[in-house]
């Protein structure tokens, strides 16, 4: 599986080391992501998500239903 939040979509970015020679070498900033489930209310199932920190505090601040529905619409959910 690969390491993408389901709910907005982050995923790792490249970049680079650089040394105090300002050698530069290439390397992965991950997301900060964990595997959490969560009770769907509306649909009255516990659902598993891979979701990042900033994942969520957007299911705290708007709710899972809205969250979900929004990941759905830009095509995050798998």
């Amino acid at each position: 599986m690969s390491k993408i939040c389901q709910i907005t979509g982050k995923k790792a970015m490249v970049g680079c080391n650089v040394s105090h020679s300002k050698r530069h070498t290439k390397r992965s900033f991950d997301v900060n992501l964990f595997r959490r489930k969560f009770y769907w209310v509306e649909q009255d199932v516990w659902i598993e998500l891979n979701v990042s920190a900033a994942g969520l505090r957007t299911i705290n601040k708007i709710g899972l239903d809205n969250a979900l529905k929004q990941a759905a619409e830009k095509g995050y959910l798998y």
